[in-house]
């Protein structure tokens, strides 16, 4: 790469994560409401369109429900975007947004489970994807008296990525960035009897092909590698966005059988949320990337197979 090409990339670096940081210290000076009101339409609006999302969120919509009217797809995305936005802002200010979450419905089948690993020792993983808020189960867990550390992919911005990372430290927890050195830190912080989060929904070059939403997604195993390594509980939680703040979901654990099987059951508790509100989902990723070695993957059994 050029000195001149790196110089560029620099300074957009540098613009970008002015402009964010301006925009963010602006927006928490707002009441919180209206701070993330402001910043899911700023992203639904300008930053979206703009940065090519929508775009892509419309292209995804679109392979995956090809009968859907355009309307429809435009309103999903929209969501999307708005979401988006809503939940950058509402991680920057994660201490009202805690506030906001006591007495929020929780859903927890699998509370009793993590109960019982923690008295016992026993490492948990939590599973999500890139659904809502996906910072709010741990936001909740953690007011119950949980410490739940987190795998995280950093953002290729490393200016914006060092103040983004520093809110998900300060919320539960260690976080660890992946790569080698970040989950050798992450399986430590497990082995210990810790308990981590991990989201599984984003494409990757290899892995096992697990059907979702009706399309085979190149998914990686490293969820459950780690869990049958460290003979960790794997329970899959989510929030869904209301009208009145969220709604909690802490699922059954899921057993422990192979990697291939373990990540078709993860993605089938994501693919219902997802089925039940698509705009809140992270359509902009492209998770159904085409991949050049599909023949070395293993495809996972789908349901009913």
């Amino acid at each position: 790469m050029s000195s001149d090409t790196t110089d560029k990339g620099a300074f957009s670096d540098r613009l970008i994560d002015t402009v964010l940081r301006t925009l963010i210290g602006g927006l928490m000076k707002m009441p919180f409401e209206r701070r993330t009101a402001l910043m899911g339409s700023v992203v639904r609006k300008v930053i979206g369109p703009l940065a090519g999302y929508r775009r892509r969120a419309m292209k995804n919509l679109a392979l995956i429900y090809p009968d859907m009217a355009e309307a429809e797809r435009r309103r999903i995305a929209d969501g999307v975007l708005d979401n988006m936005g809503r939940t950058l802002i509402e991680n920057y200010s994660w201490r009202e947004l805690g506030e906001r979450l006591q007495g929020a419905p929780v859903h927890g089948a699998g509370l009793p489970h993590i109960a019982e690993a923690k008295a016992a020792g026993r490492p948990v993983l939590f599973v999500t994807g890139h659904f809502s808020n996906h910072e709010v189960p741990r936001q909740v867990l953690t007011a119950m008296g949980y410490e739940i550390g987190g795998l995280y992919r950093p953002m290729k911005n490393k200016l914006v990525n060092e103040h983004y990372a520093k809110t998900m430290t300060e919320m539960s927890g260690p976080v660890f960035a992946q790569g080698r050195r970040g989950t050798a830190g992450f399986a430590r912080h497990l082995k210990s009897g810790g308990m981590g989060t991990l989201l599984f929904d984003v494409a990757v070059p290899e892995g096992v092909l697990v059907d979702f939403l009706g399309r085979e997604a190149m998914t990686a195993t490293s969820a459950a590698d780690i869990a049958l390594r460290m003979d960790a509980l794997v329970v899959p939680y989510f929030a869904v966005r209301t009208a009145n703040g969220f709604e909690v979901f802490i699922e059954e654990p899921i057993a422990h059988t192979d990697p291939a099987t373990m990540m078709t059951e993860m993605t089938r508790r994501l693919e219902a949320h997802v089925a039940a509100h698509p705009e809140q989902w992270f359509w902009v990723h492209n998770r159904w990337k085409p991949q050049k070695a599909r023949a070395a993957a293993t495809i996972a059994p789908g349901p009913g197979s």
